[in-house]
């Protein structure tokens, strides 16, 4: 559906800058978000890999601003969530399946499917922030999503209106062994 470089080290290298400058913003402008781009980050969520390509997820795009003021208020009244033009629910909907490894298979592949969000976002020159501070009920509630599934992230989708700070990391020796532990 979309033009993919052909040459390797071109694609490897424009995944490794968005890795390395993306951000999580925390400040919106209200400019919206043009359809196409909107369409490529929810069109990469929908490639990402998933356990035996099940797929078992729902992406839910929240453009209603009342619900959005809502959202922010399940998560923790964060200001910035009610700024974005846009915020995307990652919910999945066959939560008791579990991998060999003892993982539910839904919180990798959403976890997955959202980096990949967030990844095309960056690309887009689209922000967002993914939320681990909300009131799995509450989103239920105003999304109408169902008992059985599980809310796995929430993020706001926009354009920043901030600068960017660049954040420390640990070394690669305080994060990485070999052979053991």
């Amino acid at each position: 559906m979309y033009d993919v470089p052909k040459i390797k080290d071109v694609l490897l290298m424009d995944v490794f800058s968005a890795i390395k400058e993306r951000r999580s913003v925390r400040k919106y402008s209200s400019k919206p978000i043009e359809k196409e781009k909107l369409d490529k980050v929810l069109e990469a969520a929908r490639l990402s890999p998933s356990a035996g390509n099940q797929q078992n997820w729902k992406f839910i795009v929240v453009q209603d601003k009342k619900k959005i003021k809502k959202l922010k208020d399940a998560a923790g009244g964060q200001q910035f969530v009610e700024e974005a033009p846009v915020v995307i629910v990652a919910v999945g909907t066959e939560p008791t399946q579990v991998m060999s490894c003892g993982q539910y298979r839904y919180t990798i592949d959403l976890s997955i499917a959202v980096s990949y969000i967030i990844l095309e976002a960056f690309e887009l020159g689209l922000s967002t922030c993914w939320l681990g501070n909300f009131d799995e009920k509450s989103v239920k509630e105003i999304l109408q999503i169902p008992e059985f599934a599980r809310v796995v992230a929430v993020t706001p989708l926009g354009y920043t209106d901030e600068s960017q700070a660049v954040k420390t990391r640990k070394t690669i020796d305080e994060i990485v062994s070999y052979d053991k532990f």
